[in-house]
């Protein structure tokens, strides 16, 4: 008897048990309008970061650090990319992992499939020989470790400014080329 006394105790608690549950998950209701108020639709394809370091190197060794207040990651199959919403800041390194120039601006879009980051809105670049680099639009090829634009740049030195449309550069801004010069130009004899 004591047995059956232990079964029929089981068998009430378990029966609660149940019913307890069945009540929760009847209560549970998927209200779409209650959720897009928590987490609009438009928000469901992204990611969101705040306070982003993302690093590049080759062979184990840091080329390129790049720091963003906010990073949007569009999840999107047919385009992802990742977009710094809130300006970026990217050192350029070289030997011994030293900065060779620094780019800033205010908006940047990395586009996964293009191997490309377009960097727009008072785009500024610096290298450690003193050479400033200001326009409206650069496009970073990653895979061909090169930078270019289509659109006006203004290049300033201790001994010149240069100024023209179009512009071509490797990643670390020591060889360069301006497209449609005009601007002052210090010539030697």
């Amino acid at each position: 008897t004591k047995i059956r006394f232990i079964k029929k105790q089981i068998m009430q608690k378990t029966t609660i048990l149940l019913l307890l549950l069945a009540l929760i998950f009847a209560s549970c209701e998927n209200d779409l309008e209650e959720i897009e108020k928590i987490i609009p639709k438009e928000n469901t394809n992204k990611e969101i970061a705040k306070d982003v370091t993302l690093f590049y190197s080759d062979s184990a060794v840091v080329r390129v650090r790049i720091q963003g207040a906010e990073m949007i990651r569009h999840l999107d199959k047919s385009d992802p990319r990742e977009e710094f919403t809130k300006g970026i800041k990217a050192d350029f390194f070289g030997n011994r992992n030293k900065v060779n120039s620094v780019l800033t601006s205010k908006h940047a879009t990395r586009y996964e499939s293009k191997h490309q980051i377009v960097i727009r809105d008072s785009v500024v670049w610096e290298s450690s020989s003193n050479e400033k680099l200001e326009t409206e639009e650069l496009i970073w090829d990653e895979k061909n470790e090169r930078v270019f634009s289509n659109r006006y740049v203004r290049i300033t030195n201790p001994d010149e400014i240069i100024y023209g449309y179009g512009f071509e550069a490797n990643q670390e801004f020591t060889e360069w080329t301006i497209n449609q010069i005009d601007g002052r130009i210090k010539l030697k004899n």
